[in-house]
């Protein structure tokens, strides 16, 4: 089945989902709603791929999918607005793009005759061109009404996306769980390039050295698993390198540094990978509880 598609906000996660969809040959039609008088510069409307509406309209009969791509806090007020055009296309489903957010967001537009429910990709869309074809072999969390599931799973099964579902009460952990595999990885290597460039390397020569020792950690994390994957000074037990690393550090990057050693530290001792001698020594450090052994 091709769906007949209109995703309210041309974003970059909107655009990356309709680029994807249209490449795998999953729409009939796709048209977008965006509250600017043009269409932004990509290349569904540059090749007239996709219909583009300024503002909001009602959805035509036949439509089968309306997707709301909007931020989470503009979710409610966009279904209210929609759900006041009137009454859904027979058979239509209606999505929201948010991880966190459950289905109630859209309780304006189930009372108006649309299966509502959430379609949330578990991947990082920076631009809306090359994000996606990021989507492809994603985990993608699909939740709500039968209707609703049922094109959740057609449209993932298009993208080649696996579909994972959470409860409504684990929303906000596997949320924060994105957040953390995706935001809080960025912000880590960006502590790692202010870092080298305070040992004396220049930024683009520091992302450079960077990015291949992160994306080597993550091969090995998919080749070998967690456990086996970590390497180090604390799976060695080598405190004198970690008290070094301490004494080297100021500030917001000495408790980056302390948190992150001491969620390591319980992992790895929790797989037998530190040597038992080492990790009292190792704690200490990490919990800040003993100065740090001398050079």
């Amino acid at each position: 089945m091709s769906d007949r598609m209109i995703i309210v906000g041309p974003g970059r996660m909107g655009l990356a989902l309709g680029h994807a969809l249209w490449h795998a040959e999953a729409l009939e039609t796709l048209s977008y709603f965006g509250r600017r008088p043009e269409p932004p510069a990509h290349p569904l409307f540059m090749h007239g791929v996709a219909r583009y509406v300024h503002g909001l309209e009602a959805p035509p009969p036949g439509t089968t999918v309306v997707v709301l791509a909007v931020p989470d806090d503009h979710v409610p007020e966009m279904a209210h607005a929609l759900a006041a055009l009137g009454a859904a296309p027979e058979g239509c489903a209606a999505f929201h793009l948010s991880g966190a957010l459950s289905t109630e967001a859209l309780t304006p537009l189930h009372a108006v005759g649309y299966a509502v429910g959430s379609f949330h990709p578990m991947q990082t869309v920076a631009h809306p061109v090359s994000g996606a074809e990021r989507l492809a072999g994603s985990s993608v969390a699909v939740a709500g009404e039968s209707t609703a599931m049922r094109a959740g799973h057609r449209l993932a099964a298009a993208l080649g996306c696996t579909v994972v579902t959470v409860p409504v009460r684990g929303r906000p952990a596997y949320h924060a769980a994105a957040v953390m595999a995706s935001n809080y990885l960025a912000a880590l290597v960006a502590s790692s390039v202010r870092l080298l460039c305070r040992a004396g390397l220049e930024e683009d020569e520091a992302l450079r050295a960077v990015l291949p020792l992160a994306r080597g950690t993550l091969d090995n994390i998919g080749e070998m698993g967690l456990a086996r994957a970590v390497t180090g000074p604390i799976v060695r037990g080598d405190a004198e390198t970690v008290g070094l690393h301490l004494r080297t550090l100021e500030g917001p990057e000495r408790e980056l540094y302390r948190a992150l050693g001491c969620e390591l530290l319980r992992q790895a001792s929790e797989q037998g990978l530190v040597p038992e001698d080492a990790e009292p020594a190792l704690s200490r450090l990490l919990g800040g509880d003993a100065a740090e052994p001398e050079d």
